[in-house]
Protein backbone atom coordinates (compact mmCIF):
# COMPACT_ATOMS: atom_id res chain seq x y z
CA UNK A 1 0.00 0.00 0.00
CA UNK A 2 1.79 3.06 -1.33
CA UNK A 3 1.05 6.59 0.03
CA UNK A 4 2.62 10.08 -0.52
CA UNK A 5 5.87 8.24 0.66
CA UNK A 6 6.08 6.71 -2.86
CA UNK A 7 7.27 3.68 -1.19
CA UNK A 8 5.59 1.04 0.72
CA UNK A 9 4.73 1.38 4.42
CA UNK A 10 7.32 -0.34 6.71
CA UNK A 11 5.63 -1.96 9.65
CA UNK A 12 7.82 -3.89 12.09
CA UNK A 13 5.78 -6.57 14.00
CA UNK A 14 7.27 -7.81 17.24
CA UNK A 15 6.37 -9.98 20.02
CA UNK A 16 7.86 -8.84 22.76
CA UNK A 17 8.56 -10.50 26.37
CA UNK A 18 7.95 -13.93 27.75
CA UNK A 19 4.68 -14.10 25.63
CA UNK A 20 5.50 -17.29 23.23
CA UNK A 21 1.66 -16.93 21.22
CA UNK A 22 2.68 -15.54 17.83
CA UNK A 23 -0.47 -16.76 15.76
CA UNK A 24 -1.65 -13.51 16.12
CA UNK A 25 1.13 -11.69 15.03
CA UNK A 26 2.02 -13.86 11.99
CA UNK A 27 -1.75 -13.61 10.80
CA UNK A 28 -1.58 -9.25 11.31
CA UNK A 29 1.94 -9.37 9.60
CA UNK A 30 0.74 -11.57 6.69
CA UNK A 31 -2.29 -9.30 6.27
CA UNK A 32 -0.90 -6.25 6.33
CA UNK A 33 2.19 -7.62 3.35
CA UNK A 34 -0.86 -8.88 1.47
CA UNK A 35 -2.33 -5.05 1.97
CA UNK A 36 1.03 -4.15 0.21
CA UNK A 37 2.81 -2.78 2.82
CA UNK A 38 6.60 -4.34 4.04
CA UNK A 39 6.49 -6.16 7.16
CA UNK A 40 9.63 -7.21 9.48
CA UNK A 41 8.11 -9.78 12.38
CA UNK A 42 10.75 -10.00 14.74
CA UNK A 43 10.21 -13.82 16.52
CA UNK A 44 9.21 -14.60 19.75
CA UNK A 45 11.22 -13.28 23.06
CA UNK A 46 12.20 -9.80 22.11
CA UNK A 47 13.19 -7.29 24.54
CA UNK A 48 11.89 -3.60 24.09
CA UNK A 49 15.61 -2.65 23.48
CA UNK A 50 15.41 -5.22 20.84
CA UNK A 51 12.35 -3.82 19.24
CA UNK A 52 13.16 -0.15 18.58
CA UNK A 53 16.47 -0.69 17.94
CA UNK A 54 15.44 -3.21 14.94
CA UNK A 55 13.08 -0.55 13.87
CA UNK A 56 15.41 2.33 14.07
CA UNK A 57 17.39 -0.16 11.46
CA UNK A 58 14.69 -0.72 9.28
CA UNK A 59 13.36 2.83 9.19
CA UNK A 60 10.27 2.32 9.21
CA UNK A 61 6.62 3.64 9.65
CA UNK A 62 5.33 1.88 12.49
CA UNK A 63 5.37 -0.65 15.14
CA UNK A 64 2.90 -3.10 16.04
CA UNK A 65 3.00 -4.94 19.24
CA UNK A 66 0.92 -7.97 19.45
CA UNK A 67 0.79 -8.59 23.51
CA UNK A 68 -1.42 -11.71 25.23
CA UNK A 69 0.93 -11.82 28.75
CA UNK A 70 -0.78 -8.87 30.51
CA UNK A 71 2.59 -6.39 30.42
CA UNK A 72 0.95 -4.11 28.25
CA UNK A 73 1.09 -1.15 31.09
CA UNK A 74 5.17 -1.95 31.62
CA UNK A 75 5.86 -2.86 27.58
CA UNK A 76 4.24 -0.02 25.82
CA UNK A 77 4.99 2.42 27.95
CA UNK A 78 9.40 0.70 27.83
CA UNK A 79 8.95 1.15 24.01
CA UNK A 80 7.91 4.76 23.96
CA UNK A 81 10.55 5.93 26.05
CA UNK A 82 12.97 4.14 24.05
CA UNK A 83 11.44 6.00 21.08
CA UNK A 84 11.22 8.95 22.33
CA UNK A 85 15.25 8.68 23.41
CA UNK A 86 15.87 7.80 19.90
CA UNK A 87 14.00 11.00 17.85
CA UNK A 88 11.28 7.87 16.65
CA UNK A 89 8.73 10.74 17.36
CA UNK A 90 7.46 10.25 13.64
CA UNK A 91 6.46 6.44 13.90
CA UNK A 92 3.16 4.88 14.91
CA UNK A 93 3.51 2.08 17.88
CA UNK A 94 0.49 0.27 18.28
CA UNK A 95 -0.35 -3.11 18.78
CA UNK A 96 -3.10 -5.41 20.17
CA UNK A 97 -3.85 -8.44 22.29
CA UNK A 98 -5.93 -8.99 25.64
CA UNK A 99 -5.60 -5.29 26.61
CA UNK A 100 -8.89 -3.91 28.93
CA UNK A 101 -10.67 -0.98 27.36
CA UNK A 102 -8.97 0.64 30.70
CA UNK A 103 -5.40 0.28 30.16
CA UNK A 104 -6.57 0.78 26.00
CA UNK A 105 -7.21 4.36 27.40
CA UNK A 106 -4.32 5.17 29.37
CA UNK A 107 -1.87 3.86 26.93
CA UNK A 108 -3.49 6.04 24.21
CA UNK A 109 -3.51 8.78 26.34
CA UNK A 110 0.39 8.26 27.24
CA UNK A 111 0.66 8.47 23.22
CA UNK A 112 0.57 4.64 21.89
CA UNK A 113 -1.58 4.72 19.05
CA UNK A 114 -5.07 2.51 18.47
CA UNK A 115 -5.37 -0.64 20.27
CA UNK A 116 -6.89 -3.82 18.61
CA UNK A 117 -8.70 -6.05 20.75
CA UNK A 118 -8.92 -10.34 19.44
CA UNK A 119 -11.23 -10.61 16.19
CA UNK A 120 -10.32 -7.04 14.45
CA UNK A 121 -10.67 -7.26 10.85
CA UNK A 122 -7.40 -7.32 9.49
CA UNK A 123 -8.52 -4.32 7.05
CA UNK A 124 -9.21 -2.42 9.70
CA UNK A 125 -5.72 -2.35 11.15
CA UNK A 126 -4.46 -1.80 8.07
CA UNK A 127 -6.61 0.94 6.97
CA UNK A 128 -5.58 2.74 10.41
CA UNK A 129 -1.86 2.32 10.01
CA UNK A 130 -2.56 3.44 6.25
CA UNK A 131 -4.16 6.62 7.57
CA UNK A 132 -2.13 6.97 10.51
CA UNK A 133 1.16 7.61 8.45
CA UNK A 134 -0.71 9.37 5.74
CA UNK A 135 -0.88 11.78 8.58
CA UNK A 136 2.20 11.84 10.24
CA UNK A 137 5.05 10.27 7.90
CA UNK A 138 4.03 12.26 4.42
CA UNK A 139 6.95 13.67 2.80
Amino acid sequence: MTTMLNRPIRVLVAKVGLDGHDRGAKVIATALRDAGMEVIYTGLRQTPEMVVNAALQEDVDAIGVSILSGAHMTVFPKLLQLMQEKGMNDVLLTGGGIIPDDDMQQLNEKGVGKLFPPGTATADIAGYITEWVKEHRAF
